[in-house]
């Protein structure tokens, strides 16, 4: 432990360990240490019986729900984007090689009070029943302008410069109503409020086109992609990694307290008694609460179900995005179902998360909503849990803390945070231009 590193990584979490990995790739000596004896911290996955101790005391689950085993259940369940960052991030580290992806089978939105498939293309946007005639067509122009939309090609910009014009100002071109852009804006552009409607259309299109360059991937139902035996994997194969470019991994740490020097800077971490020197410390928010501020909660609900969420076309893993305004909430809600078919509970078992930005003390009213779209449930676990964002500035202290995980159910938001982290202790920008067919899927068995 008297050795000097780098960068010492406090907690085993998703943000934690692609760091970790990403940061020992560019040549740092990684010292990684985590208070638990399990991986993943906030993202960790639980068996069957780990979920009942956590939520239910001691009592054993009943035996109907098959064996404990079987179960790998993800604390913070999130689906991949098949061409998003995380998996550009993955290729870039050769992580890939340790993990088995499979495509998730539906994407869908909530509107008017039914569940809809996400339209992506000019062609699903005819076939849609989410839309009335005129408003197909509306959509249709709107999706193949974005589709044809080359940033290096000034004929392809139809006079407009989406760098300078708002996403409001381009949609109005189009004459597309209320119920359309709501779910363009969060469900294929995954936006979690309305605030891009007034930023620059650049992003939009770029978004949408991330998400119909994702569904043309693996010919699936949705462009979301899952690890078989989910999650847990995803740590232990960024382990494997740090471990392969000199990375030191230690579980079971207690304390692990950050020192600082005189000036104020983080200069090492102690833990039973030894301390390791370091330069910086990466850390997720529980390891320095005092440098952090709470900025909201989330609050889920976790469901175990003998069926396909009703209305998906049954789909064995599925994302559900409720848009807020059409809850009369300030913020969407999320669903997320996964089952067997990802190895992730015992055959003809699902298991579902209904996730959002709380804005009441009653989870369970708040989640009503999603709740009532799952059918008849076997089991719910209600749970929140605070979110925090750091308060300090990293370039006096030298700490880099990651944000709490918010309420979306997929991966888009984590992996920004992640990246900008990298720019910052590193000075330098991640170089994500990879080949993204390294990363395959396997095809649905019969």
């Amino acid at each position: 432990m008297d050795e000097e590193y780098d960068v010492i990584v406090l907690g085993t979490g998703l943000k934690e360990c692609i760091l970790s990995g990403l940061l020992s790739v560019n040549g740092m000596k990684v010292l990684h240490m985590d208070r638990n004896d399990y991986y993943g911290g906030e993202s960790t996955s639980l068996n069957l019986n780990q979920l009942w101790k956590r939520f239910r005391g001691d009592d054993k689950p009943p035996e109907n729900l098959g064996s404990s085993r079987e179960y790998n259940v993800d604390m913070i369940p999130k689906f991949m984007m098949a061409n998003g960052t995380l998996v550009r991030v993955l290729i870039h580290t050769d992580v890939t090689k340790y993990l088995n992806f499979k495509a998730v089978d539906g994407s869908y939105v909530y509107n008017k009070g039914k569940i809809y498939k996400v339209p992506a293309t000019d062609v699903e946007a005819l076939k849609s029943s989410l839309m009335g005639l005129f408003e197909k067509r509306r959509a249709r122009k709107f999706f193949i302008y974005v589709q044809d939309y080359e940033e290096n090609d000034p004929k392809s910009h139809e006079g407009l410069d989406l760098t300078k014009v708002t996403t409001k100002e381009v949609i109005s071109k189009y004459g597309l109503e209320d119920n359309t852009v709501d779910f363009i804006g969060h469900a294929l552009a995954l936006h979690r409020d309305d605030s891009y409607l007034d930023e620059p259309a650049i992003d939009i299109v770029k978004r949408m086109k991330l998400y119909a360059e994702s569904l043309a991937r693996f010919q699936g139902g949705s462009p979301y992609i899952y690890p078989l035996y989910g999650l847990a994997e995803l740590p232990q194969a960024f382990a494997r990694l740090s471990a392969v470019y000199g990375g030191t991994y230690m579980l079971n740490k207690p304390e692990c307290k950050v020192e600082f020097d005189e000036n104020g800077k983080a200069c090492g971490v102690t833990s039973e008694g030894e301390t390791a020197k370091c330069k910086k410390v990466v850390c997720d928010p529980s390891y320095l609460l005092d440098k952090v501020q709470k900025v909201g909660k989330v609050a889920r609900a976790i469901c175990i179900m003998s069926h396909p969420i009703p209305n998906t076309n049954d789909s064995h893993s599925v994302q559900v995005i409720l848009p807020q305004k059409q809850l009369g909430r300030k913020s969407d809600m999320y669903l997320f179902c996964c089952s067997y078919s990802h190895n992730i509970a015992p055959k003809g078992k699902y298991i579902a998360f209904v996730s959002t930005e709380a804005e009441t003390d009653d989870p369970e009213t708040e989640l009503k909503p999603g709740i009532d779209l799952l059918g008849p449930v076997e089991e719910i676990f209600f749970d929140t849990y605070n979110r925090y964002e750091p308060a300090n500035q990293h370039d006096v202290d030298n700490c880099f803390i990651s944000t709490s995980y918010d309420a979306t159910t997929h991966f888009e938001s984590t992996v920004q945070d992640v990246i900008s982290m990298y720019s910052k202790i590193t000075g330098k920008a991640l170089d994500l231009s990879v080949d993204l067919s390294a990363a395959s899927a396997a095809a649905e068995e019969e």
